[in-house]
């Protein structure tokens, strides 16, 4: 606990001392008119309020980031509160900052033209290239991400199963809408519902670390790898998982999208800076709130880590998923409006980000071609072939993760080993990743095996098309790794030879 409130008091006082450095070393002019009144044009050029620049840049940064990120990096260790704090104030705050007010001294100029002024045109055009790839990629993915989450909350709250095409496309609808209208129409409106529920889940569940028992494991207690998996070095480890959390450079994609709507430069250090400083509050706060609740866990591990990773260790798999943990906590500690919360949050986090991710993609292009973006058609133009290639690269996404894979599971099965001492066609079975379609039917299964310390069986009120002998041929088999946490969910204690 005093390492967590060490580390959010460092995080405060790095935004007034070092943000204050960072914008007196820059210079401000209070007096310099900004971009959206020098290029007002009603589209990407619009005076914002303050308060929805900064929810808007909170939300175009974060994604699902400093929840998922933060909560499995914190399996290396306690080094991980010093890489959230550290790594924030003197990387990602200034980082951003940065690329924001430099954006707003070239009068809005994106990444790719800002770094091509400096450094020549071949570097133009290769930041041009990677950039919208970049974002294009981005886009796809976070149409993918939200579309598996709303899938189950129906197939959960109205027991429909199969929805995930129809969340998809309504989740390309929705990035239309936010990159082709007015930024003050779309993002302006709902961005800040967004944003605000994340913080107030982030707030509640902040409080939730000082109202509830558990331990968090000190920074003094040891700055070695603590990563239960031993192949997972703390270098690079640490410093890929927990990126939007600390620094990373696809913020600087986003920050000219405000620097287009803010009013002043003054505003900048708590609109740019003061942004990734709260991304970083979030971090630390989920990171914290994951160690003190899987200690008061009845879950197997004989060190916190362990104890976490087994929690978001999907099923005995070797595949984490943070959000079956970030949905239990909220729903113990805050209970069903925490549970809503926790959904709308975790939902609209990566939502805000793909929408974004087009949206800067569009601006990218129309500033490397000068196609004028006040016509609503020119920039459907624009946005036509971005999103025909975020869907190829989505359809592609969706194979290789095994929804192409459907027929090939139905009708190939793989034989189990029959283990001799239990007698259970499973015990030696190993899914390294469940079969999407299947994966809320036989994870509740698996959960409710480990519950109960009952034999794998399907559960009796099963309505999905997947009946009794389907559940274990629904298990991607792609490597025979960690058999021995599937031993321990197939060979109750009392059984176990």
């Amino acid at each position: 606990m005093v390492t967590f409130c060490i580390a959010f008091i460092c995080l405060v006082l790095g935004y007034f001392i070092y943000g204050t450095f960072v914008e007196k070393v820059f210079g401000i002019d209070p007096n310099r008119t900004t971009p959206c009144y020098t290029k007002q044009d009603g589209t990407d050029y619009i005076p914002m309020p303050t308060w929805k620049v900064y929810t808007v840049q909170f939300l175009n940064i974060a994604g699902t980031g400093p929840i998922f990120g933060a909560m499995m990096g914190v399996l290396y260790g306690p080094a991980a509160f010093l890489w959230i704090v550290f790594g924030c104030i003197l990387g990602g705050a200034m980082h951003d900052y940065m690329a924001g007010m430099i954006s707003i001294r070239r009068g809005g100029m994106g990444l790719p033209e800002i770094i091509g002024d400096e450094l020549g045109s071949v570097c133009r055009l290769v930041m041009r290239v990677v950039t919208l790839v970049l974002m294009i990629c981005v886009g796809a993915s976070f149409v993918l991400i939200p579309a598996g989450l709303m899938d189950q909350l129906t197939l959960r709250l109205f027991d429909v199963a199969d929805t995930n095409l129809i969340w998809t496309v309504l989740i390309l609808v929705f990035y239309l809408a936010v990159t082709v209208f007015s930024i003050n129409k779309v993002i302006g409106t709902i961005y800040p519902v967004f944003g605000a529920a994340l913080l107030i889940m982030a707030v509640l569940i902040g409080f939730g670390i000082f109202t509830h028992e558990g331990n968090i494991p000190s920074i003094m207690d040891s700055f070695t790898d603590h990563y239960p998996v031993s192949y997972t070095p703390l270098f690079p480890g640490l410093f890929i998982t927990i990126a939007c959390g600390a620094v990373s450079g696809f913020h600087a994609t986003q920050s000219p999208m405000m620097a287009r709507c803010i009013k002043n430069e003054k505003y900048g250090l708590r609109c740019f800076y003061g942004a990734m400083v709260t991304e970083g509050v979030v971090a630390l706060i989920w990171a914290a709130a994951a160690m003190k609740f899987v200690d008061m866990m009845d879950v197997a591990g004989a060190t916190p880590y362990e104890k976490l990773y087994n929690a978001m260790t999907a099923c005995g798999t070797v595949k984490m998923n943070p959000g079956l943990l970030v949905e239990r906590m909220c729903n113990d500690w805050l209970g069903n409006a925490g549970l809503v919360l926790a959904v709308l949050g975790i939902v609209a986090a990566p939502m805000s980000t793909g929408g974004s991710a087009f949206r800067a993609a569009r601006m990218i292009v129309a500033d490397f071609s000068h196609y004028d973006q006040k016509p609503l058609a020119k920039r459907l133009i624009l946005t036509a072939p971005l999103f025909a290639v975020a869907i190829a690269v989505a359809l592609c996404l969706m194979v290789q993760s095994g929804l192409g894979d459907l027929h090939i599971l139905h009708h190939r099965t793989f034989p189990a080993p029959q283990d001799r001492r239990q007698g259970h066609p499973a015990a030696l079975l190993v899914a390294h990743r469940l079969h999407p379609r299947c994966v809320h039917v036989c994870r509740e299964c698996l959960l409710h095996l480990d519950r109960q310390g009952e034999r794998l069986r399907p559960r009796p009120n099963d309505r999905l098309h997947h009946r009794r002998n389907h559940h274990l041929n629904c298990l991607y088999w792609h490597v025979l790794a960690d058999l021995q946490s599937f031993w321990r969910i197939c060979n109750p204690p009392a059984q176990r030879v």
